[in-house]
């Protein structure tokens, strides 16, 4: 096993936990739970306090027309059940998480708003994975939707999605009644994740219940930046700035909607698919993030194993 030494960059701080899903002995229904964040180290990196494995959160959703193709066509029919879906996360695909990503809100004029409760309902009933809920697209149905997924998984620790500078405030609201964390997201800018981390504190959200999105691009198609941004927000962190030290959450599902995956053959897309997945992933988790979202059920064993193996070659988690 090759071992690198500890190399000192000066840094004193260490990157805030968060904990995510409740077990029944912490009153949830989670077969697990857990407390991402807490290294003071970059990844496969260094031995010493390095950060736990980077965890993987599938994603499904519940109107499949705003999904992408090459998914719906090798998933089939699981896509138009997002509960037997997410089973599948659990059972079938090896994910650590589930992200329901309640794009039926992208209709023009959605109200349906119990809809949403019923299907948050169904997800938490059909996996015992911790469960991340990316809700409202649109703002003025903000405070309803939050507050009906917030209700129907209380207890169970889930991480709410997604706050912005200019909509922070309805999220914010759901998460403190009902004790979930937040994915506080900014447009790949260290000045405005700290921003909005402030912002958040400010109206009460504890710091242990903030998870940082730098938001992704896919590789080549702008995740440089969003690369650069994690670093610093992760070096910032470590040099002790607190506004910074929260955990990361990528989600690089724009890798499905790049012209090198769209115009694959039908025989290569899948591949292509979660080649780019795959890499834009291990590169976010390289700058940082503790836990990647995929889209492509193929894309999680892979992840996976190169987890593993960076893990083993370091020393690290």
């Amino acid at each position: 096993m090759l071992v690198i030494p500890d190399l000192n960059f000066g840094w004193t701080g260490t990157v805030g936990e968060v904990v995510l899903g409740a077990t029944r002995s912490d009153g949830g229904t989670r077969s697990r739970s857990y407390r991402i964040g807490g290294g003071a180290t970059l990844p496969f990196m260094e031995t010493g306090k390095a950060p736990s494995q980077p965890l993987i959160a599938f994603e499904v959703c519940d109107d499949p027309r705003y999904w992408s193709p090459i998914v719906n066509d090798f998933c089939g029919d699981l896509i138009h059940d997002p509960a037997a879906w997410a089973k599948m996360a659990e059972t079938a695909y090896g994910a650590d998480l589930v992200r329901l990503c309640l794009t039926s809100t992208k209709q023009r004029e959605f109200s349906d708003i119990s809809a949403l409760g019923k299907t948050t309902e169904a997800v938490l009933a059909a996996t015992t994975l911790p469960l991340i809920i990316e809700g409202s697209n649109e703002p003025k149905i903000d405070s309803d939707v939050f507050l009906k997924c917030g209700e129907t998984g209380q207890g169970e620790r889930l991480l709410l999605g997604t706050a912005e500078a200019g909509r922070y405030r309805s999220i914010a609201a759901a998460a403190l009644a009902y004790n979930h964390a937040i994915i506080a997201q900014s447009p790949i800018d260290i000045n405005l994740a700290k921003q909005l981390n402030i912002l958040l504190k400010e109206i009460g959200v504890p710091r242990d219940h903030i998870v940082i999105d730098p938001y992704t691009g896919a590789l080549g198609y702008g995740f440089e930046y969003s690369y650069s941004a994690m670093e610093r927000i992760r070096f910032s962190a470590l040099k002790g700035d607190t506004d910074l030290a929260m955990p990361m959450i990528c989600a690089p599902s724009d890798s499905l909607t790049i012209k090198e995956v769209r115009e694959a053959g039908p025989d290569t897309r899948d591949a292509m698919a979660v080649e780019w997945e795959f890499t834009t992933s291990l590169a976010a988790t390289v700058a940082g993030a503790e836990i990647v979202c995929v889209r492509h059920p193929s894309s999680v064993k892979r992840l996976k194993t190169a987890f593993a193996g960076l893990a083993a070659r370091t020393g690290g988690a």
